[in-house]
């Protein structure tokens, strides 16, 4: 048995066993979500791997309930491919008490059918690839929820043994659990490049068998990939794939929404306060990946070349860390966004916390643009406090943390409250 690299999902699980009767984590393929509900299950059935795959299926469709007898919690692995079975766990968790019964896990790439959703019942679970911490590149010696409850100002600073050579590694590897764990570096590397292959020639066949176009999925990602970390309208994409075809917007709509099934993109939304008018705030998704490694395997790129193209892995860079983001932020019970306006003035990400606090972010390799990113979080806070003077009856939160995060060595707290951290320090 492979060693088991710890997850920051592992502590919400446990939660979510002692609150509701089952639960669903839901994620990318090769994430892991199968490996971490074997750290808690007593008992489970694998529909895939299961040495009569079918008969075991067509039981699930005359008596699922029977499948449902064993030791709790019981892991139901690939649950999608006999769907009755949702069903079938939504009513024992209503007919037996307690909590954390059951623990589904499934293909991201088949869409099930049930009679009801689950709610109450079954709670939802997300799953990401590895951070940095996860993987054990980030040291972990700066922690976000430290630095939102006040307990961590880095009086002494931090220092990160990830040089950027390092990161670049970091991100064309990827957070996929079966890479980070192979011993030989080619080996790594092919992991992402064979995931971005399967995307276009099997995965995208299997949400709803609907025939699709291999060739345009695929320009479709690269495409994606030359955009990535930017605010790129579907325009900009469509012309991207008038190279093979013309397609029309609703097909486009159809092949996009294919990648999200597939938790292969998700786009970042904006966050839209009230310092400015309506039509100033750019309110565009921003072009994002689950991973930067499939983006970087869609380019055609490799640890060597970006290391010679820093501009192109600065918008890497970004995924990497708005992958990280979405990990940390999830275990605090918040979400990420962005700001941007027609002003040039932007916050690569905003952090929200649940209880009202937020962290204003931009992502800056090193050198002399940590001023400038220091600079654009400054702008809006100051902005924020131009507009609470005027509007007496409407105040807006200043931010609770100003941050820039790098790929530097060093990190440390400037004279104007904002905290430079390298990624390789950073955790939840």
């Amino acid at each position: 048995m492979s060693k088991y690299l710890k997850r920051i999902i592992d502590k919400e699980l446990d939660q979510k066993l002692e609150t509701f009767g089952a639960i669903n984590i839901v994620g990318p393929k090769w994430c892991g979500k199968t490996t971490s509900a074997e750290q808690k299950c007593k008992s489970a059935i694998k529909f895939q791997n299961h040495v009569d795959k079918e008969a075991l299926i067509r039981t699930a469709e005359i008596n699922p309930q029977s499948l449902l007898d064993g030791a709790k919690p019981k892991l139901i692995d690939e649950w999608q491919d006999a769907p009755v079975i949702w069903d079938a766990i939504r009513s024992y968790c209503d007919d037996n008490e307690g909590e954390g019964h059951f623990i589904l896990t499934g293909s991201t790439s088949k869409k099930a059918k049930t009679s009801h959703t689950g709610t109450g019942r079954i709670s939802k679970l997300n799953m990401f690839p590895m951070s940095l911490y996860e993987s054990n590149e980030s040291n972990g010696q700066v922690s976000l929820s430290k630095l939102f409850s006040g307990k961590e100002n880095l009086e002494n600073g931090c220092h990160s043994d990830l040089s950027l050579n390092n990161l670049i590694f970091a991100a064309c590897r990827g957070g996929w659990p079966k890479s980070i764990l192979l011993s030989k570096d080619s080996s790594k590397l092919a992991v992402a490049n064979d995931y971005f292959k399967q995307i276009y020639e099997e995965d995208m066949f299997k949400v709803d068998n609907v025939k699709r176009n291999k060739k345009t999925m695929k320009r479709l990602i690269k495409s994606y990939a030359r955009n990535i970390s930017t605010l790129a309208k579907n325009s900009v994409i469509k012309n991207d794939l008038s190279a093979i075809n013309n397609i029309s917007d609703k097909t486009l709509d159809d092949y996009i929404s294919v990648l999200e099934d597939l938790f292969i993109i998700e786009d970042l939304d904006a966050w839209c306060p009230a310092i400015r008018s309506k039509s100033a705030i750019r309110c565009g998704r921003k072009r994002e990946f689950i991973d930067p490694s499939i983006a970087i395997a869609a380019l055609g790129c490799s640890p060597e070349s970006l290391k010679t193209d820093l501009k192109t892995f600065g918008f890497i860079f970004e995924c990497l860390c708005i992958r990280d983001l979405r990990i940390y932020s999830q275990a605090l019970g918040g979400e990420v966004s962005y700001y941007h306006d027609r002003y040039g003035l932007e916050a690569d990400a905003v952090m929200h916390l649940e209880n009202g606090k937020y962290a204003l972010i931009e992502f800056k390799l090193g050198g002399k643009y940590i001023e400038e990113g220091a600079e654009h979080i400054n702008k809006i806070e100051n902005l924020i406090r131009e507009y609470n003077k005027k509007n007496n009856k409407t105040k807006l939160r200043l931010p609770d943390l100003k941050i820039v995060i790098t790929g530097s060595e060093y990190g440390y707290k400037r004279p104007d409250n904002v905290y430079i951290i390298p990624i390789g320090c950073l955790k939840d």
